[in-house]
């Protein structure tokens, strides 16, 4: 008896591979079992179908006749999508960058000049700027004007007057064709 406690104690080297074999295989069924039992609560974090549904939309450009704009949902921001007129163009980009608040050149803002689409929330508090329709005030610059607490952007949608901080923000978008166009 005595001897079969000394021989466990010394631990032959059969007795140590044994236990790292051990030790090694019940930690991969661990972690294997861990990772398992994560997966669903994972997997739950990932966006709803719904969600992935709204993260791009397509629009027809065909309906909108120059000098008009319309309003379109995207990832439940209203997105100003404005078919802009030659004199908006050179208005656009005309002004001097020391005078912007935020300088951003109308060619980094458009991909085509005659299509400008902005995300329409205003930069200072989150309200949603006049413009989109003829009737609508549009300031000083011809572009966009928020009554809250009357910030003016101009026809690129860059902020000129008021306390918004920035321009308005451009969303990713890519043409798929001359008339059609994806947002997001």
């Amino acid at each position: 008896m005595a001897d079969s406690l000394t021989s466990a104690s010394n631990g032959s080297p059969d007795d140590q591979s044994r236990r790292d074999f051990l030790l090694y295989a019940s930690t991969a069924v661990g972690v294997t079992g861990t990772g398992l039992a994560l997966w669903p609560f994972i997997h739950s974090m990932n966006p709803s179908a719904d969600t992935l549904a709204m993260s791009s939309t397509e629009v027809d450009l065909t309906p909108i006749a120059e000098g008009q704009a319309i309003t379109v949902t995207w990832r439940g921001k209203p997105v100003f999508i404005r078919h802009r007129t030659a004199a908006e163009i050179d208005a656009a980009s005309q002004v001097t960058l020391t005078d912007l608040r935020d300088p951003e050149s109308d060619e980094t803002r458009v991909k085509k000049p005659q299509w400008l689409i902005l995300v329409g929330i205003c930069t200072h508090l989150g309200c949603i700027p006049l413009g989109q329709k003829p009737s609508d005030p549009r300031g000083e610059y011809g572009g966009w004007y928020c009554p809250c607490h009357g910030s003016v952007y101009d026809t690129s949608g860059r902020i000129r007057q008021g306390p918004a901080p920035a321009n308005l923000a451009v969303p990713n978008y890519t043409f798929l064709s001359d008339t059609s166009v994806r947002i997001g």
